[in-house]
């Protein structure tokens, strides 16, 4: 297949590249265009509204604005880039019949930022929070929109919604790599008494996945995309530490100091506060059972502690 990828210089774009390459064409579209292994060239936005872009079986739209907890500032940034580039994309897609394959990566945290329940599956009500995960729900919202109006345009074409958790691999230095910070610093874990669970997604599982739909006829709609198996936070410390040859420190004091340390933090606005205790010790549980039978597949090809175990041996390089 030819294919075009957005993003396709980001953490995400790289591995699929990686991947997918030996077996398609590859197109890139961003707002850098450096040469890159495997991609045959990258073409820019103003490419895309001028036509220049060669004709494509599959298009991968992974540009976007990342989740960024620090920065709430430039919210009109989310909608500007996830919501209005989603649009553009799709709307050339929509234009090439040719095209018949169309992968947006939206998030989880389109769907919630809390899970309701046991585990996230893809029928839940969207209700974000947030002008990320608000700003990926809209771009969602005009594709649904589009299918619904025009189907006859879309007949005999695949468009899935791809919802991911958490995405980590080498090379990936978000939230895994501030957890690892602490624990290369051999700080203890104080809050091993809150046994959460989190799930995650491998970025080799990620591939997996992609060239499974890439390959298929896969019935068009929204897909969440994790590891099998969901983790704690400490059974993720025991991942790292173990694939840094440690022996893991976990404190598991009780849960009413924490709290209470938590409350003083409110007050004197200390690191651990309420609302960070919180997002510590959630649950986080994302179903994928849905695109596992899409695939036809019992299973991802990587079990989640070994993916991590990768991940982090990786972390080991960057110091």
């Amino acid at each position: 297949m030819t294919i075009l990828i957005t993003g396709v210089h980001g953490f995400v774009g790289s591995n699929l590249v990686h991947a997918l390459s030996a077996n398609h064409l590859i197109y890139g579209l961003d707002i850098v265009a450096p040469e890159k292994k495997g991609v045959v060239k990258t073409f820019s936005w103003e490419n895309l509204e001028e036509g220049k872009i060669p004709t494509v079986d599959a298009i991968i739209h992974l540009a976007g604005k990342a989740h960024d907890t620090k920065n709430r500032l430039q919210a009109q940034a989310y909608f500007d880039i996830n919501t209005g580039l989603t649009q553009k994309i799709f709307n050339y897609f929509s234009a090439r019949p040719e095209a018949t394959k169309f992968i947006f990566f939206s998030s989880v945290k389109a769907a919630v930022d809390r899970v309701p329940g046991d585990i996230l599956t893809e029928d839940v009500k969207t209700c974000p929070v947030g002008p990320y995960g608000t700003s990926k729900v809209k771009a969602e919202e005009y594709i649904q929109a589009a299918l619904n109006t025009t189907p006859e345009l879309y007949a005999n074409r695949q468009i899935i919604i791809l919802r991911p958790c958490m995405i980590h691999g080498p090379g990936n230095k978000g939230n895994l790599n501030l957890l690892f910070k602490v624990v290369d610093k051999r700080i203890p874990w104080p809050l091993g008494k809150f046994e959460n669970k989190r799930t995650f997604t491998s970025v080799d599982n990620l591939n997996f996945a992609i060239n499974g739909l890439l390959e298929k006829n896969v019935e068009s709609g929204v897909y969440n995309m994790a590891d099998d198996e969901a983790l704690s936070t400490n059974e993720l410390i025991d991942v790292m530490c173990t694939a840094l040859g440690r022996k893991a420190h976990i404190w598991r004091l009780p849960k009413g100091f924490i709290i209470s340390c938590a409350k003083i933090g409110d007050v004197l606005h200390l690191p651990l506060n309420t609302f960070r205790l919180n997002k510590l010790t959630e649950n986080y549980v994302v179903a994928n059972t849905k695109i596992k039978r899409a695939l036809g597949v019992d299973s991802m090809p990587v079990r989640a502690c070994d993916g991590l175990a990768k991940t982090i041996r990786s972390f080991t390089t960057l110091k």
